[in-house]
């Protein structure tokens, strides 16, 4: 699998590059999601996620995909009537934030890592600690600094899907 295009995080006044989906939690504890469209081999979900922690809980106050159907999803799609934002009661995880250079490149997943991890731990939607894990420090002045992916093929729409 080829390294996949982060969520996003607004935490703490910035906005950070999350290695980890929460929606995919919900997914697996029975909650259901519309068919996203995968276009590119580096968003196999079909979707990219903003959340937010307010007040040490974990909402999702955006979502951005393209459905099978060719429409354009949002979060009222995914959950009718939260238009605004859905508090993430159904997450008890670890949410990776990686900080500093990129030390290895690993062309899968949120695989590579990087001089550092923030990690949020949250029990039901409720940020219970933190936790700075340190991988290293950069000998490479040119390294990359935060998370991105280094390659992705982006597979065209069928000919009759074109407008």
């Amino acid at each position: 699998m080829t390294a996949q295009i982060s969520e996003k995080l607004l935490f703490e006044g910035e906005k950070h590059a999350m290695c980890t989906n929460p929606l995919g939690d919900y997914c697996a504890l029975g909650g259901e999601l519309p068919n996203f469209a995968s276009n590119c081999t580096a968003l196999w979900r079909g979707y990219v996620g903003t959340w937010e922690i307010m007040n040490d809980r974990l909402y999702l106050v955006e979502l951005r995909g393209e459905l099978e159907s060719g429409e354009d999803a949002n979060l009222e799609t995914a959950f009718p009537g939260y238009g605004d934002r859905v508090f993430a009661h159904w997450y008890s995880g670890t949410i990776r934030l990686p900080q500093g250079k990129m030390l290895e490149y690993v062309h899968m997943g949120y695989g590579s890592t990087y001089e550092r991890d923030l990690l949020l731990e949250f029990k039901k939607g409720v940020l219970t600690s933190r936790l700075v894990k340190v991988n290293g420090v950069s000998r490479d002045e040119n390294a990359s600094e935060g998370y991105g992916i280094g390659a992705m093929t982006v597979f065209p729409r069928e000919k009759g899907d074109q407008p």
